[in-house]
């Protein structure tokens, strides 16, 4: 997408920015000419600044100050209202979460925190912000929630998500993620703050921290150790590129219809369906290794069959008609196309994956095994 959708001297408040798919949105808005970004994150462990930091080194010194970090933890109730009062958007994308299910199922205070008592305070701090603005930029005041597919609970062989359907939560992850979609939709209807909602397939992408899926596997496919596939591996996931994923944000967060919610999956007309189980995903990464890691070849016969996740969802798939239909979005890429630019770029960059990693102290072993 090349379209700029944000006039220069737009202020833009992006929750999460320092992580996976936050990040990306603030790269994109920066390569908008005279956008302002603030990026609000409390930098955890899977927040990292490196992309962003690219882009700024290749930004001209004048234009630097159109980005600032705000280290702010969502749960400090004032730290957040300090934040937006400082940040003064015209716009904010709520993309800050605790996201992993397997972490969730090992601690799942930290998600009640983190995405419910956060979006809290966020709604409370924007609202007071909102109603204090003049009316013409109050009138043009957005707030954009990002939510999951996830909060739909779990299909059948047949069938897709879609925006009617109903919320059926299975995981600590999932219900913390519905609960903050109903308070956006609840502080829409009841004080009417001008809302969009997105609800999302599973991303993968380049510089998504290596906890998830596809980044484990390549690692462990690099390092020659065992790759965990959980239980029968037949597992189905509706796989969505990062960047398909942050053109749709984009156009939700500023040409949805307020009040609405958008499903976005990562289905398209390229011919190849994004619909793959577990093992058809880690079957691929392995001949992808095969190719541009021969040495270790066959990179199949480390997958190593392991016990199942605790309350494992078995089938995610996504109808985004209504985001296609109203707002012209599709998927620019395959997943086959998708999958092959991501392993390529964590096979070029694995000193960043041995970096975050360190840094988070996590060396790759499973988790969420604990339910």
């Amino acid at each position: 997408m090349t379209e700029i959708l944000l006039p220069p001297g737009t202020r833009v408040l992006v929750t999460g920015g320092a992580g996976f798919i936050g990040s990306c949105v603030v790269r994109r808005l920066l390569s908008w000419p005279g956008v302002e970004v603030t990026t609000l994150d409390k930098i955890g462990y899977a927040s990292d600044l490196t992309s962003i930091e690219l882009v700024l080194e290749g930004l001209a010194s004048s234009e630097s100050p159109r980005h600032q970090l705000l280290k702010v933890d969502l749960a400090d109730a004032a730290a957040t209202d300090q934040a937006i009062r400082q940040a003064d958007p015209d716009l904010v994308m709520h993309l800050a979460a605790e996201s992993h299910v397997d972490r969730s199922i090992d601690g799942p205070g930290a998600f009640i925190e983190s995405n419910v008592t956060g979006t809290f305070n966020l709604l409370q701090a924007v609202r007071r912000h909102w109603q204090e603005l003049p009316q013409e930029r109050q009138e043009r005041f957005r707030f954009h929630h990002i939510s999951t597919d996830e909060v739909f609970g779990s299909l059948g062989e047949t069938g897709r998500f879609s925006e009617t359907t109903a919320y059926d939560p299975r995981s600590p992850y999932s219900a913390s993620k519905a609960a903050s979609d109903h308070l956006v939709s609840a502080w829409h209807h009841t004080f009417g703050l001008p809302v969009v909602l997105t609800n999302c397939s599973n991303n993968y992408g380049p510089w998504q921290f290596p906890e998830k899926l596809i980044p484990v596997v390549i690692l462990k496919a690099v390092a020659g150790e065992p790759i965990p596939l959980y239980g029968d591996g037949a597992n189905v996931r509706d796989w969505l590129y990062v960047e398909d994923h942050v053109e749709a944000l984009l156009l939700a967060a500023t040409r949805g219809r307020l009040g609405e919610s958008y499903c976005v999956g990562g289905a398209g007309d390229h011919g190849s369906a994004s619909e793959r189980t577990n093992r058809d995903v880690v079957e691929t990464i392995c001949s992808l290794m095969d190719q541009l890691r021969p040495d270790g070849a066959p990179h199949a016969r480390l997958i190593t069959r392991v016990g199942d996740r605790p309350g494992h969802d078995r089938r995610y798939a996504i109808d985004a008609s209504k985001i296609t239909t109203e707002l012209g979005w599709k998927p620019r890429h395959s997943f086959e196309q998708g999958l092959e630019a991501t392993v390529r770029w964590y096979l070029d960059h694995l000193s960043w994956c041995d970096k975050v990693r360190e840094r988070a102290g996590y060396g790759g072993e499973r988790i969420g095994t604990q339910g």
